[in-house]
């Protein structure tokens, strides 16, 4: 399948203005490469590709590396100390330098010291070329980009980083700007305004972006495009949705499943013996696409439905509800379907997978979140006793310590924090270990109410949209927060006293003109990689996204036809990575006495 979105958007601008731009006939090149445009390049170019472009083999700039002195490198690297100090040192000595000449790509901007020392060294007399190509994200998926920074919730949560945490905060900032002039969008920066964090660093990426439009005047012009707007909030705004079991096919499988890196792997049981296998779960495959939003109950249907129409059109006959053992005969009986075949048995497994996870513990796990998270239950009737809905699961030992830890902390919001005397019994009855119960507390440093004195003002929570229309199950009744706040921005009624501009753009009087309205959709048949027309409203959370909430865009574009909807954070969280960074080392004061030593009040 084609690359979709933005990984079109960028997969084509890498070929273009990299591969292509150093490429000269009849010779081969070396693509050098670090962690950042390493992981840049195998989301959205195939090597098929670069390898046609003459590129023979692509190297990790920060390991050893054969020299190959005959042949000449492209370096597609990060402006970083460690980066830069590796090209230099690859022409280090002029006797035998590591290739035969570089022809150097930065992802973004250059520091004026790093360049200093490029310039004073020997590679600059091996550069043939030197230039920054302002692509300094990771496109996740055709709408979801992370910038790839995995310490970035302890650099900016944790009371003892704090200075690290304006570094981060304008590294962020770089590396947003470049994900709008990638996009040619210049939009109207707004941020959350209770968390002075978000301001700031929309203030740092205005800046950065003046810088864009300076150099590049037709970046944002264009029909409608003036009522594009970039939301900066942190992941304080909604502590909720990263502690849910999601039942989504996508959120459930990264949660249960323990997926990383998006491999999934299972065993498969083929003639006789297992075997483990391994596969990608990404936008190539196209049943993964139509699967990866669908609520668990609907996916194994779904799978059996288009195997059963891919077996019609290939003439083989499947049962109403194929099983394994099916899809394994039909395999041997047509090897020339493999792929096709393997990948529906694939999705059979994963749904399986994420079903048996469910029986027996997440079940029972889900009604109880769902009515902490929403405040009230199926029937619509206001929890009035929560503690009744917890205790039953605090006390179950088959529930395991996380998945108590995330009850406790639903509960404690629902109840808008609670005294501490309450939260050791909770912790006492849950059998919550010490060292796990910092997570409850580390919870505080995102600006959460979670120890309440009593006399302590109620924060006012959000009011919600009213969704009765699109509920279907009773067990996924709660909306991510998010989902409000791009309708909201959409439909202009996202308050500013809330989410303030930093400069909105006007809305001149041209862009709005009737034709743009009537003609609106003619890119819809154009081919993937066409730009969209309309407005954009893109989100960055500082602290992690879940797939709950990257589910939320992907709804909001389809139901709205002109506006596309963006959202991207500092790295994606699922739920038990979330709760781990709370844990992180990090939040330890470093100048604490050790473990076991009495520990004063905290204030």
């Amino acid at each position: 399948m084609a690359p979709l979105g933005l990984k079109a958007i960028v997969g084509e601008k890498i070929m273009n203005n990299v591969i292509k731009k150093a490429r000269e006939k009849g010779q081969w090149k070396v693509l050098v490469v670090d962690k950042l445009s390493m992981r840049m390049v195998s989301s959205c170019c195939k090597m098929t590709d670069i390898m046609s472009e003459g590129i023979t083999i692509v190297e990790d700039i920060t390991k050893r590396r054969e020299p190959l002195p005959t042949m000449e490198a492209i370096y597609l690297i990060t402006p970083s100390d460690e980066s830069v100090e590796g090209l230099i040192d690859d022409f280090r000595d002029p006797q035998n330098p590591r290739y035969r000449a570089a022809h150097v790509f930065f992802t973004d901007t250059i520091p004026d010291s790093l360049f200093g020392l490029l310039t004073k060294s020997r590679a600059s007399k091996a550069m043939k070329a030197l230039t920054e190509i302002h692509i300094a994200f990771l496109p996740y998926e055709s709408q979801v980009f992370s910038l790839d920074k995995v310490d970035a919730f302890q650099d900016f949560y944790s009371p003892f980083k704090v200075d690290v945490k304006n570094n981060m905060l304008e590294r962020c900032a770089e590396q947003l700007a470049t994900l709008c002039a990638t996009l040619k969008e210049y939009p109207g920066v707004r941020y959350r305004g209770e968390y002075k964090d978000c301001a700031i660093l929309a203030q740092m990426l205005q800046e950065k972006l003046d810088g864009y439009k300076a150099d590049d005047p037709a970046m944002g012009e264009g029909p409608d495009k003036c009522r594009t707007q970039l939301l900066i909030i942190d992941r304080g705004f909604d502590p909720v949705s990263p502690l849910l079991h999601e039942l989504t096919l996508q959120a459930m499988s990264y949660d249960l499943l323990g997926i990383e890196n998006d491999v999934y792997s299972f065993e498969t049981s083929g003639m006789g013996e297992t075997r483990t296998k391994e596969v990608v779960l990404d936008e190539d495959d196209d049943l993964w696409l139509s699967l990866r939003h669908k609520h668990i109950a609907e996916v194994s249907t779904a799978v059996t439905r288009s195997l059963k129409e891919f077996s019609a059109s290939k003439k083989m006959n499947t049962g109403e509800k194929t099983t394994m053992k099916e899809l394994s005969q039909m395999l041997k009986k047509m090897p020339q379907y493999q792929k096709e075949l393997s990948k529906y048995s694939t999705h059979l497994h994963l749904a399986e997978d994420c079903m048996n996870r469910y029986q027996g513990t997440v079940d029972k796990l889900c009604r109880v979140e769902q009515d902490l998270a929403m405040g009230i239950d199926a029937e619509g009737e206001k929890i009035k006793d929560p503690m009744r809905l917890i205790v039953p699961i605090l006390l179950d030992a088959n529930v395991t310590v996380s998945d108590k830890i995330r009850i406790i902390l639903l509960y404690i919001f629902l109840k808008n924090g609670v005294t501490e005397e309450n939260l050791c019994k909770l912790l006492q009855h849950a059998n919550i270990p010490p060292e796990d119960s910092d997570i409850i507390s580390n919870m505080a440093h995102m600006g959460v109410p979670i120890i309440s004195e009593g006399t302590t003002k109620k924060t006012k929570k959000p009011d919600r949209k009213e969704r009765i229309s699109e509920q279907t199950y009773q067990l996924s009744r709660w909306t991510p927060l998010i989902k409000d706040l791009i309708e909201d921005a959409i439909e202009d009624k996202l308050d500013s006293k809330l989410y303030p501009y930093i400069s909105q753009r006007q809305v001149s009087a041209k862009a709005s003109a009737p034709s743009s309205a009537r003609y609106g959709n003619w890119h819809k048949n154009r081919g993937p990689t066409e730009i969209k027309t309309g407005p954009r409203i893109i989100v960055f959370i500082i602290g992690g996204v879940t797939y709950s909430e990257m589910r939320c865009v992907y709804e909001v574009t389809q139901a709205n036809g002109k506006w596309e909807a963006l959202i991207g954070s500092t790295h994606v969280l699922t739920p038990p990575k979330y709760l781990k960074e709370l844990q992180h080392p990090d939040f330890l004061d470093p100048n604490a006495a050790p473990e076991g030593t009495e520990e004063p009040p905290a204030k």
